[in-house]
C-alpha cells in the first residue's frame, strides 16, 4: 500500500469527513468539524506533484495543467467514492479529499424534517437546498433523491461537479451527468437536459444566470426540481436567485420563482453536546399564498416573520431549531446561543 492509500485509509478509520494534503503541513483531517494533524512529518511538494501524476488520468491532468484546477471523482477499494479537488499553490498541486458514503442514511438519522419528504412528493417546482460548504447540503440533496428513487416510476436525471454518491435505478431511472466527463459545463448539460425527457432534475450547483433561468422554465413546465446554493440563510438565498439577472430579465424572474418555488431548506452543522457528532440545524420555508404574494412583491424582508408564524405550513426558523435541539440535550446551550441570529430568543426561554 502505498503512502497515499495508507493516508486515505487512516482518514476513513478516524472517521473524518475531508483529508487535506498541503505542501510544508503534516496531512490534515477534518473530524466532526475540526482540522487535525496527523502525527507525521510535514509533505513536501515534489511528493505531492508525484501523488498527482500517479493518481490523474491523461484528460485530468491535462485540465489541470491548463485550468490549475480540477474537481473530480474518484474510487478506491479501501475508502469507496471520494471527492477530490486539486488546485495549485506556489506552483505545487494540494488536495483536498471528501469522503462520501456508500450509503444513504435515513432521515431520522440525518435530523431532517418530516416535512420535507412531503414537499419532494409533489410532481413539480423548485426544491432548494441552501447552506455554507460542508454544511451537508450534498448529503440531503442525495436522501431526497434517493426518497424519490424509491418510490416514483419516473426518470431523473442529475447534473453534478463532481458525482458524489452513485444512485442504482430502484423505481425510478436516474442518469447522473459529470460535469467534464459526460459534459462540457454545468450550462451546456442544463440546455439539453428537457430533451431528455426527466421528471426529475437534480442540479447539484445553482451558479450563473443560465442555470437560473432553466431551473425556474423547468420547474413551470411540469418537472420537479432539486438544486443546492452556497448561502447564509433563506432569505438571501432567494435574493441571490432574483439578483443574478440584469433588471430587464428580473422581474420575469421574480414572478417565475414567485409561482414555482415549493420550499427552501436552509442547513448547517453544529458541534453536539457529545463532542462525537454534530447536528444539524435548518430553517425550513414552505411556499404558501402569503410566501408567493411577498416573493412576488419583491418584499423578502418579510419572509423571517412569515416563518415564525408557519408552523402549520410545516415551516421552522432556524432559531426555533436550534432551541429545540437544546431542548433534546443534542447541543449545548453555548452552542445554540452562539448560533442564534436573535440571541434574546434562547436567551428568554432559559438556559
Amino acid at each position: 500500500m502505498n503512502k497515499l492509500d495508507q493516508l486515505l485509509a487512516m482518514a476513513v478509520e478516524r472517521g473524518a469527513s475531508d483529508l487535506h494534503l498541503v505542501a510544508g503541513a503534516p496531512p490534515a483531517f477534518r473530524i466532526n468539524g475540526e482540522i487535525i494533524l496527523a502525527d507525521a512529518d510535514a509533505l513536501e511538494g515534489t511528493e505531492l506533484g508525484q501523488m498527482a501524476s500517479a493518481l490523474l488520468n491523461v484528460q485530468q491532468r491535462d485540465t489541470l495543467e491548463r485550468e490549475w484546477e480540477l474537481s473530480v471523482s474518484l474510487h478506491a477499494p479501501e475508502v469507496g467514492r471520494m471527492r477530490l479537488t486539486l488546485y495549485r499553490r506556489n506552483g505545487c498541486p494540494e488536495f483536498c479529499f471528501r469522503f462520501c458514503g456508500e450509503y444513504i442514511a435515513t432521515r431520522d438519522d440525518l435530523g431532517l424534517p418530516p416535512k420535507l419528504d412531503e414537499l419532494v412528493r409533489r410532481p413539480n417546482g423548485l426544491v432548494l437546498i441552501t447552506g455554507p460548504s460542508g454544511s451537508g447540503k450534498t448529503t440531503t440533496l442525495n436522501y431526497l433523491v434517493d426518497l424519490i428513487n424509491r418510490e416514483r416510476r419516473c426518470k431523473i436525471v442529475t447534473i453534478e461537479d463532481p458525482i458524489e454518491f452513485v444512485h442504482h435505478n430502484k423505481r425510478a431511472i436516474v442518469v447522473q451527468q459529470e460535469v467534464l466527463t459526460d459534459t462540457h459545463s454545468f450550462n451546456r448539460a442544463l440546455i439539453h437536459v428537457l430533451r431528455q425527457d426527466p421528471d426529475v432534475i437534480v442540479i447539484g450547483e445553482i451558479r450563473e444566470p443560465e442555470a437560473v433561468g432553466t431551473a425556474l422554465n423547468a420547474a413551470e413546465t411540469g418537472h420537479l426540481v432539486l438544486a443546492t446554493m452556497h448561502s447564509p440563510n433563506v432569505v438571501h438565498a432567494l435574493e441571490r436567485i432574483i439578483g443574478v439577472c440584469e433588471a430587464p430579465g428580473q422581474r420575469q424572474i421574480v414572478l417565475q420563482l414567485a409561482s414555482s418555488l415549493v420550499a427552501v431548506i436552509y442547513q448547517e452543522l453544529v458541534p453536539g453536546v457529545d463532542g462525537v457528532r454534530r447536528a444539524l440545524a435548518y430553517e425550513l420555508l414552505v411556499a404558501n399564498s402569503a410566501v408567493r404574494n411577498v416573493i412576488r412583491e419583491n418584499q423578502l424582508h418579510m419572509l423571517e416573520t412569515i416563518i415564525q408564524t408557519g408552523g402549520r405550513d410545516g415551516m421552522v426558523l432556524l432559531d426555533a431549531c436550534l432551541h429545540d435541539l437544546y431542548c433534546r440535550c443534542a447541543i449545548s446551550y453555548d452552542v445554540a446561543l452562539s448560533r442564534v441570529r436573535h440571541p434574546d430568543r434562547i436567551a428568554k426561554r432559559g438556559g
